[in-house]
Formats: C-alpha cells, sequence, structure tokens
C-alpha cells in the first residue's frame, strides 16, 4: 500500500466509524427512549439532549481507536485483540466524557445508554472489521488486488519485494517482474497490455539509467504510473510526485490525475448519479425496449466488450440500433469509413434501423450505460469507450494513454461536435486535454454542456 492511498484509506476508515458510533448512540437512545412505551420506566429525554456527546464521539472515537493500534495490521489481529483495542478506547473516551461532565458541568442524561452504546459501538465495529478482512483476504486470491508488474535486476527486485509487508502482499499481485538488462522495452509494452495494470515499479538502483528513462517514457506514452527509486529523470508530460512504497522513498512519474478527495468524490458522484438516473428515467428506458423490441427481431440490449480503464476489457451496454446482421456486414463497409485511424465511423450507416437513427440523434441508445457506470466500469464523464479491436489497432502509443482513466458516457468529443470530428488524433487530442487538466468542475461543466448537445442531436450521426 502506498503511502498516500494508505493515508486515504485510513481516513475512510476512521469517517466510517465515526458514522457507526454516532449510529450506535443513536440506535442505544432509540431503544432505551421507546422501552418507555412498553415497561414501566422512568422517561429519558430526547436524542438532542445528547448532541454534545455526538461532538465528543465523532472527532476523539476514531481519534482513540488510532492511539490504540486498531488500524494497524488488520488482518493479523484475531477477534479478541481487536476487541481488547476497542475496549481500551472505550475507556479512554470514558474518562474524556466524564471530564467533561466535571469541568464543564454536563450531564449525562442516561448511564443506560451509554452502557448500551459501549456495546452496540463495539458489537458494530467487529462486524465491520470482519467485514474488511474477509475483502482483504479475498483479496489474497487476486480479487481485490492491484495488479503491478515490477521492472528492475533480479537482485534488486528481490530485495524491494523482500521489504513488502504481509499487509501489502494483500494489496498488490506482482503479476510479472521484467528484468531491464536481458528483456527488450518491448516486453513491457506487451506486459502492460496483457495485465492491463495501472503501476509500474522500478527497482533500478544497478540498472543504467538510460534503459529505466527509455522505461518510463513507454509507461508515459501507455498512461501508467511508474514509481521509481530516482529524483534525476526528465520527463516531457508526467508530472513527478514523491511517495512511499515498502517504507522506502519513491518519486512517481503520473500522467493522470493523482489519489485523491476528489476522486472519490467523483466516484461517489457517479455512482449516485447514475442510481438517480436510473430510477428517473425508468419509464423511458422500459418505453424504449419496448419500442426496440417491436421495431425489428433480435435482441433489446447490444452488449460488447469495450477496453476500460488501462485495457481492461468490459461488457458495455446499448439499445440495439442496428439489425442484428451489423456485424456480419460491417467488412463490406469498410472502404466506407469516414474516421482517421482505427475507429470506424460512416454517414447513413445502412446497418441503423429506423428507431436506432432517433435513437442515436439524441443518444438514447446510450442510457443502458448507467448500469455500466452503476457497477464501476464507467464513469459520467471521461473517455468514450472503444471496442477491443480498434484499441488493438492504436497505432501511436500516445493514443492508448486515452486508457488511463475510467470510460464515460459522455467527454469533450461529445460536446465539441462529436461525430464532425473525423480525425482520430483530434479525438485523442480531446480526450488528452480531458485528463490533463482534469477536476471536479471540468466534469460539471462538460455534464451541463452535454445536456443541450443531446437535446437538439448536435453533431449525431
Amino acid at each position: 500500500m502506498t503511502g498516500r492511498r494508505q493515508e486515504i484509506n485510513l481516513q475512510l476508515n476512521q469517517l466510517s466509524d465515526a458514522g457507526i458510533l454516532v449510529l450506535s448512540l443513536w440506535l442505544a437512545h432509540f431503544l432505551r427512549y421507546w422501552s418507555t412505551l412498553y415497561f414501566d420506566i422512568y422517561p429519558i429525554p430526547p436524542f438532542s439532549q445528547f448532541l454534545w456527546l455526538v461532538v465528543l464521539i465523532m472527532p476523539f472515537g476514531p481519534l482513540l481507536l488510532e492511539t490504540q493500534g486498531y488500524y494497524r495490521q488488520v488482518v493479523q489481529k484475531n477477534v479478541g485483540h481487536a476487541l481488547g483495542e476497542i475496549t481500551r478506547s472505550g475507556l479512554w473516551l470514558g474518562v474524556l466524557i466524564a471530564g467533561c461532565v466535571i469541568f464543564f458541568r454536563l450531564e449525562v442524561p442516561s448511564r443506560v445508554v451509554f452502557l448500551g452504546f459501549g456495546f452496540i459501538a463495539a458489537g458494530l465495529l467487529l462486524l465491520k472489521r470482519s467485514f474488511v478482512v474477509r475483502k482483504l483476504k479475498g483479496g489474497e486470491a487476486g480479487k481485490f488486488r492491484e495488479k503491478i508488474i515490477l521492472v528492475g535486476v533480479p537482485l534488486d527486485m528481490k530485495q524491494l519485494m523482500d521489504r513488502f509487508a504481509p499487509d501489502q502482499f494483500q494489496q498488490i499481485d506482482v503479476v510479472e517482474q521484467i528484468d531491464i538488462e536481458r528483456q527488450p522495452i518491448s516486453d513491457l509494452v506487451e506486459s502492460l497490455h496483457r495485465h492491463s495494470v495501472g503501476r509500474v515499479l522500478f527497482a533500478g538502483g544497478h540498472v543504467h539509467m538510460n534503459r529505466i528513462e527509455e522505461a518510463i517514457m513507454a509507461c508515459e506514452a501507455e498512461g501508467v504510473e511508474a514509481w521509481l527509486l530516482a529524483n534525476f529523470i526528465r520527463t516531457s508530460i508526467a508530472r513527478p510526485a514523491f511517495d512511499s512504497f515498502a517504507e522506502q522513498p519513491m518519486l512517481v512519474f503520473r500522467t493522470t490525475p493523482d489519489l485523491s478527495w476528489a476522486l472519490i468524490m467523483k466516484s461517489m458522484f457517479d455512482f449516485v448519479g447514475a442510481l438517480l438516473g436510473i430510477i428517473i428515467l425508468s419509464p423511458l428506458l422500459l418505453l424504449i425496449a419496448l419500442a426496440v423490441r417491436l421495431s425489428s427481431p433480435g435482441l433489446v440490449i447490444f452488449k460488447q466488450m469495450r477496453g476500460g480503464r488501462h485495457g481492461e476489457p468490459f461488457a458495455m451496454y446499448k439499445f440495439r440500433s442496428m439489425y442484428s446482421d451489423a456485424e456480419l456486414r460491417k467488412a463490406e463497409l469498410e472502404m466506407m469509413n469516414q474516421m482517421t485511424g482505427p475507429v470506424f465511423k460512416i454517414d447513413r450507416d445502412p446497418r441503423i434501423t429506423a428507431l436506432g437513427k432517433f435513437l442515436r440523434k439524441y443518444s438514447l441508445d446510450e442510457l443502458p450505460q448507467l448500469f455500466n457506470v452503476l457497477i464501476g466500469d464507467m464513469s459520467l464523464v471521461g473517455p468514450r469507450p472503444l471496442p477491443l479491436y480498434e484499441v488493438a489497432r492504436f497505432e501511436i502509443a500516445s493514443h492508448r494513454r486515452r486508457l488511463s482513466v475510467k470510460p464515460g458516457l459522455t467527454c469533450l468529443w461529445q460536446i465539441s461536435g462529436r461525430n464532425e470530428v473525423q480525425d482520430f488524433h483530434d479525438w485523442v487530442r480531446l480526450d488528452l486535454a480531458y485528463i490533463d487538466n482534469w477536476s471536479l468542475w471540468l466534469d460539471l461543466k462538460i455534464l451541463v454542456k452535454t445536456i443541450p448537445v443531446v437535446l437538439m442531436g448536435a453533431g449525431a450521426r
């Protein structure tokens, strides 16, 4: 786990634990408050009288858990050890609350609520911990592990791997080791394509730097992060930044946005936006599905494998807008292609149905991709995903850098005349401009500008 990512994960853990602690206090109050309706028990004040406890519990609860080592070596600890850390943190939290009661003359309206809070919080924290441990252990089988490639000489790579902590082996999967002195750079490029990795670690202490520089340039062209124990490589696009890995300082060259709260907010916005879009547009989705079904024989949903982030294949969904034999007829239309490069597009495509022309004009055929966004294969904003056979035909290495981020429903190409852009180089230029200048504000502007473009059917074929 990298230093920056570890910090983000710790903050997310602490934020979720703060929510669990507040929920536990509310549940304890709820059980005690409503028990007066069924038992002859002295009533207690409403939850508003306990809000001062929330002010203490939210920041200090996770902080005390951290001081007791609750967030360290999660997988190696058993339940008893974790419960001991939770108990000690609870005792210190009790001391803090007692101090506030004494010095600020506050009061706990119900001791039963406070005791109930302790038991409920311990149970929910352990339940959440078991889920996290199960997820991390599932990572041992590769399900949740990040795939990386290790590049260097065997001795340097072995020394770096020897420094990996047990937790790191449960979070990363070294899918291949490249001996940079014996293997050509093309082996690294082929490995990037084969494994669809997003990060390469360079252990190059005993390697001539011209070989390291050449390999980093290959990663730069692919839009893949290069992590190096060095501080003197010059790049034209990639932005250098310092981080740590296995407690070693690393110089990172990035051509994509770094992991940040802004990216996390983008993911959350994608999920919420896709979910709301599916709910709100569900009548329209059903109506279009029925129309497609009645208009021509064939499946309602067209599914095609597209290149996702780092070229990882995923099944993209669309409402079928062509006749069922469209793929078989493509070969006879190749000579009519009006797009330069690997992409195939023509005006008045005879394979498109009458209904399909209408759906494509207003991008209604793309609506099922909200489900792709919901499951995490796509984003609301990002470069449009291309079929795998078109990705394989990229002739310029730098074009693959458009694959370094999640593909999206809309992008700069979509609002810049979309199908009026006939040069694939211009398309890629717009995608790379989006990647190099990404921000939440840019995403919002693209989404807002997409609405009139779609409603007017501008640039559509």
